[in-house]
C-alpha cells in the first residue's frame, strides 16, 4: 500500500514539474532567430502539442514608445500583456520589436515564414494589428502582401507605402482617435481616401472615435471583440468579405477591462 502511495505521490510530482515546464515553454524570446529581421516575442497557444492542430498567427506592432532592443518594453502593451492580465488569445502571436525607424514589411515576413515553418499555422489566417507607428506597420504590411493577411487592423496610425490602393482586398478597420495630438487623424483619412479612391472600399471599416486622444485606442487590445472581429476572416472566404458585426464605441473602450483578472499562473509560468 505504502509502495502504491509513493508511485501516486512521484507521478502527480511528474505531471506537476512538466505541466510548469510546458507552460514555460509558451511565450518564449527569440533573439536572432531571423536573419535580417527583428527579434521578437512568440506564444504558442498550445499547452500539449497537437501534431493535427492548426493555430492562426497573430502579428503585432508596437508604437515608437517600445522601439529599441530591450524585448521586455513589448510586454508593456499589445497581446502580451493581454494574455498575462487574463484575455484567452487562441493563436500563435508574434510581437517583433522594432529598434528604431518605420516597420520594415519585408522583415516582418520573414518572423512569418520562419513560424509557418518551425509551427503548424494556419496560413489562411494570418492577421496584423498595431499602434500609432504599429498602425502604420500593419497597413504597410498588409498593403505590401494582401495576398497573405486574412485581416487587419490599424490603430490611430497611417500608411508609408505608395501601393494603398492594394488595401482594398483586404478585410480592414482603422481606427482613430478625433483629439488624436501624437499622429493626426488626417493620416487615417488619407488611407481610407486611398482605399476608396481605388474604386473598392467594401471591405473597409473606418471608426472615427469622437474626442478620443492617442493612448486609449490601446484599451482594444484587451477587448475580446478584437480577437473574434480578426479571427472571424480567412483567405479561404468566397469574395472576402469584411465582417459588420461588430461596433466599437468610447462607452466600450471605458470598460475594456471589465472581463479581465491577472492570469497569475501565466504570470508565473510563462515569461522569461
Amino acid at each position: 500500500m505504502r509502495n502504491r502511495y509513493t508511485l501516486f505521490i512521484l507521478y502527480t510530482l511528474i505531471l506537476l514539474s512538466c505541466g510548469v515546464s510546458i507552460k514555460a515553454q509558451k511565450l518564449t524570446a527569440q533573439r536572432g532567430e531571423v536573419a535580417s529581421s527583428y527579434s521578437f516575442w512568440f506564444y504558442n497557444p498550445q499547452v500539449i502539442p497537437d501534431e493535427n492542430a492548426h493555430y492562426p498567427l497573430l502579428i503585432f506592432l508596437h508604437g515608437a514608445s517600445l522601439c529599441g532592443r530591450n524585448l521586455e518594453k513589448v510586454k508593456r502593451y499589445g497581446p502580451i500583456s493581454a494574455l498575462a492580465k487574463g484575455r484567452c488569445i487562441d493563436s500563435y502571436i508574434v510581437a517583433p520589436q522594432n529598434p528604431g525607424g518605420a516597420w520594415n514589411p519585408e522583415k516582418i515576413m520573414r518572423i512569418v515564414e520562419w513560424a509557418s515553418a518551425c509551427y503548424a499555422v494556419d496560413t489562411t489566417r494570418i492577421y496584423v494589428y498595431g499602434m500609432s507607428l504599429g498602425g502604420y506597420g500593419t497597413i504597410d504590411f498588409a498593403a505590401t502582401y494582401p495576398e497573405r493577411v486574412a485581416a487587419a487592423m490599424a490603430i490611430c496610425g497611417g500608411g508609408s507605402v505608395k501601393e494603398l490602393d492594394r488595401l482594398s482586398a483586404v478585410p480592414l478597420w482603422i481606427i482613430h482617435g478625433t483629439a488624436d495630438k501624437a499622429v493626426a487623424i488626417k493620416e487615417s483619412d488619407r488611407v481610407a481616401k486611398a482605399i476608396k479612391d481605388s474604386g473598392d472600399d467594401s471591405r473597409l471599416i473606418y471608426t472615427r472615435l469622437k474626442g478620443v486622444d492617442h493612448g486609449r485606442p490601446g484599451r482594444i487590445f484587451y477587448m475580446l471583440q478584437t480577437y473574434d472581429w480578426l479571427f472571424s476572416h480567412s483567405i479561404k472566404d468566397e469574395g472576402r468579405p469584411v465582417c459588420r458585426d461588430f461596433e466599437l464605441t468610447v462607452p466600450m473602450l471605458n470598460t475594456a477591462y471589465q472581463d479581465l483578472g491577472t492570469n497569475e499562473d501565466y504570470l508565473h509560468n510563462s515569461f522569461e
